[in-house]
């Protein structure tokens, strides 16, 4: 019978040498990855400080600000663990813009949807505005110029929900995502204002460019959308084309060329005098 003492310690001096593929990724020890456990805890925390009254435990308006105090305090302490102080101190000033345009989030989705009987179903129960409270968080981060967590906050939703959303994508106000699973926004898109999509839809690259060394380049690749735009489910959006305002995209289009502003693209026929692909 094999020593099993002996079979774990020759495995665990194995593994504890950096291999060559190890040290190509990681080439300085000093560098510290962030931590995932804590990330969650800094986003859960946020979301306390912005939806008090559906994330807190609220007596009454006379503590209101004891709790926001308290978990303040705990947000910006693990905060600047990750990042550094100055940029944490930075985030924190950017919480009630942030709180903001996330009720704006709330309310397109309450306006846009019968089914919704009150404010707080959709904070609970819709996909999107879980999806929401990480990317605005993650864009804020993303701006700073911080590296990975921003990525790692963004994907916690994305597992969470199956809404893929890129932090560096630009999102305006009264953003609506119906039901959500499968939704994808790439890094360089624009979107504006009163903007809904349905599940499925893919705000993608059509193609990109390549360096020198064979490595993909970062340039704007993604769809720009315009103000009080609604595109329907399992509809693809590729490549730095622009969706006029108030257009209306239908279900299962692939489309990679401009739309002017109020147009009615469908599949077959035409519709409101505009011809459909």
């Amino acid at each position: 019978m094999p020593n099993p003492e002996e079979i774990l310690n020759r495995n665990i001096a194995l593994l504890s040498q950096k291999t060559e593929a190890e040290s190509s990724i990681i080439p300085d020890n000093s560098e510290q990855w962030p931590s995932v456990d804590t990330l969650q805890e800094i986003v859960r925390l946020a979301k306390v400080v912005m939806f008090p009254d559906f994330f807190g435990s609220l007596a009454g308006s006379h503590v209101r600000s004891y709790h926001i105090g308290v978990n303040m305090d705990a947000l910006f302490t693990l905060l600047k663990k990750q990042i550094d102080e100055e940029k944490a101190l930075a985030f924190i000033d950017r919480l009630p813009e942030l709180k903001r345009i996330l009720y704006t989030d709330v309310k397109a989705m309450h306006d846009n949807d019968p089914a919704v009987e009150s404010y707080g179903e959709v904070i609970f129960c819709y996909p999107v505005i879980e999806a929401m409270i990480h990317y605005r968080i993650a864009h804020e981060l993303h701006g700073m110029g911080i590296p990975v967590v921003p990525r790692i906050i963004t994907e916690m939703a994305h597992s969470k929900t199956g809404i893929d959303i890129h932090p560096g994508a630009r999102i305006g106000e009264y953003f609506s995502i119906d039901h959500g699973t499968g939704v994808v926004i790439g890094e360089t898109c624009i979107i504006g204002n009163h903007v809904t999509l349905y599940q499925g839809v893919t705000l993608g690259a059509k193609n990109f460019r390549y360096d020198e060394k064979g490595c993909p380049i970062d340039e704007p690749r993604h769809p720009i959308i315009e103000d009080n735009v609604t595109i329907y489910s399992n509809s693809s959006i590729l490549g730095r084309i622009t969706v006029g305002h108030d257009s209306i995209i239908g279900g299962n289009i692939w489309l990679t060329h401009d739309v002017a502003p109020y147009s009615r693209i469908v599949q077959g026929g035409t519709q409101d005098g505009k011809k459909s692909i």
